[in-house]
């Protein structure tokens, strides 16, 4: 039994394109095989009573990769949410919306919305930019992101030791899990072997 959770975990799930290339596919064959991972993991979090999940769909500066690339991991974005939320949410999809670069079937959901029946608090960064989310204010002078709340545990596949510009607002206290292996190859031990692991960090949030 694992006493001290994460209430909010963000997920960023790297390495799409390496395992494509290193099973023979072009990278933007890669993004479709991160779509069950994803279903799997979230499935998993409603199970074990995480609250809030974040997932990482694609930043700003993603979309100056080869437009063939760019059309993959967009559709994947929507995928993945047409997928992710028959499960039952509190939807959230966070990004620039005024760039051409954000999918229009995303829109109806930036605003917090029941799916489903409802449930875990679930957001996606599709479009979304640092930059731009320290800079940008809604009506009532808060940030975009401000109706996700702070990050205890960030999670991320491909061995990369960086945030990526992931909530920076939120993060700023978050522990910091790295899994060498590629998303696309996800199984239910490695959200096991996070909990244990952040069950050893010693958390204060500064105090």
């Amino acid at each position: 039994m694992i006493k001290k959770r994460p209430r909010h975990i963000g997920i960023i799930p790297d390495g799409n394109r390496r395992w494509a290339k290193e099973h023979g596919m072009n990278k933007q064959d890669g993004y479709k095989w991160g779509l069950l991972p994803g279903l799997q993991l979230l499935r998993q979090a409603k199970d074990l009573g995480i609250e809030e999940i974040t997932y990482y769909g694609f930043t700003v500066d993603n979309c100056k990769r080869p437009a063939v690339q760019f059309a993959a991991f967009q559709q994947a974005c929507v995928d993945a949410v047409e997928l992710l939320k028959q499960e039952g949410a509190d939807l959230l999809v966070i990004g620039n919306t005024d760039s051409p670069c954000f999918p229009e079937a995303l829109l109806p959901y930036t605003t917090r919305t029941p799916v489903n029946g409802g449930g875990i608090r679930l957001n996606f960064l599709v479009n979304y930019g640092w930059e731009w989310d320290l800079s940008h204010m809604r009506l009532d002078g808060k940030p975009y992101s401000s109706d996700i709340s702070r990050v205890d545990m960030v999670i991320r596949w491909g061995g990369m030791r960086r945030l990526s510009g992931f909530l920076p607002l939120q993060s700023v206290y978050a522990d910091f899990c790295v899994f060498d292996h590629y998303w696309p190859d996800f199984t239910d031990q490695d959200l096991s072997d996070a909990l244990v692991w952040y069950a050893k960090q010693d958390i204060t949030l500064g105090g």
